[in-house]
Parts: C-alpha cells; sequence; structure tokens
C-alpha cells in the first residue's frame, strides 16, 4: 500500500468516525474472512457499517477527533462497527452477531462522548429507540395543555352537576 493510498484510508475512515455517534471495537480473532463478509452483509441493510481495519491507520483516523480516547485499543485484529445516525440498531445488530458468532468480542464501544465496556454496549441496545422517544416526548408535551383544558372544563361540569342536583332536590320537595 503506498503513501496516497493510506492517505485515502485514513481520510475515510476519519470521516466515518466523524459521521457515527456509536462505534465499537470488536475482536474477530478466529474467524474466517467468509464469516467477516456474511457480517458486512447483515450490517449493510441497517446502514450498519463493519470493517476491518489496519490499526496504525486507524490511530491515525482518531487523531484530532473526539474518537482519539480508542487509540489505545487498537491492537490485534479489529474490526470496527460504525452506527448511522440510530445508534440503537448498530448495537441491535451486533448482539445478533455476537449470538450467530461467538468468535467475535466487543473491545470497547463509543457513545456520545463515552467510551464503553461491552456491558455498556449492550446497554445501548436496551435504550428505546428514537421513534419510541419522539413518542414520548410529544405525550409530555400535550399532557400539560390537556391537564388545562380538564381544569377549564371541570368548573362547567362542576356547576352543570351542581344544578341538576339542586333541581332534583327541588321537585323530590315539590
Amino acid at each position: 500500500m503506498d503513501r496516497s493510498d493510506k492517505t485515502a484510508v485514513i481520510d475515510e475512515l476519519r470521516g466515518r468516525f466523524e459521521s457515527a455517534p456509536f462505534v465499537v471495537l470488536a475482536n474477530y480473532v478466529g474467524s474466517r474472512p467468509l464469516e467477516l463478509d456474511a457480517i458486512r452483509v447483515k450490517c449493510e441493510p441497517l446502514g450498519v457499517h463493519f470493517r476491518v481495519v489496519k490499526n496504525t491507520l486507524a490511530r491515525r483516523a482518531v487523531v484530532g477527533t473526539p474518537f482519539e480516547v480508542l487509540a489505545s485499543h487498537f491492537r490485534g485484529n479489529t474490526g470496527v462497527i460504525f452506527s448511522n445516525e440510530d445508534a440503537q440498531a448498530a448495537a441491535k445488530a451486533l448482539r445478533e452477531i455476537i449470538k450467530e458468532n461467538d468468535k467475535i468480542n466487543v473491545k470497547v464501544g463509543f457513545f456520545d462522548g463515552t467510551v464503553l465496556d461491552g456491558k455498556g454496549v449492550a446497554g445501548v441496545a436496551d435504550l428505546p429507540s428514537k421513534a419510541e422517544l419522539l413518542t414520548r416526548l410529544l405525550q409530555t408535551i400535550n399532557e400539560g395543555p390537556r391537564q388545562i383544558l380538564g381544569v377549564l372544563q371541570a368548573s362547567g361540569r362542576d356547576l352543570a352537576y351542581l344544578l341538576a342536583n339542586h333541581a332534583s332536590e327541588l321537585e323530590k320537595k315539590g
């Protein structure tokens, strides 16, 4: 690999690191190339990118980025999983990959500025999806006006009940 090829790989990796909110470094010792290709193919429809990286190039790619804290973890056989904007989908895909291939092990993850261990990466998969969070947000926003409307309607409703009770008492008395 000549210098220009290395520079292109470093630039491509840096772009992937900077655009991915969730990144996982995985160890793939003992996996065959066909198994790694199967992982790559499984990840593509989810918008998740799996790539086996050369450690020295990856260390250079993260220099000057928030991902620089991962530089010490680029040793041994390293595969990198880059998420799209949905980190939860990437974490769930990784969970399925690990279930199917016991040779894949999580070294470390990076999510929202935080370095995660294997349990932390699994925890990202358990987070609610973006759609669920948006639904909860809308419910919370709508709850205030709904309660105000209930309070405003209560006074009229209470007055109507009071008048109806008074009318029924008058009817009883004759």
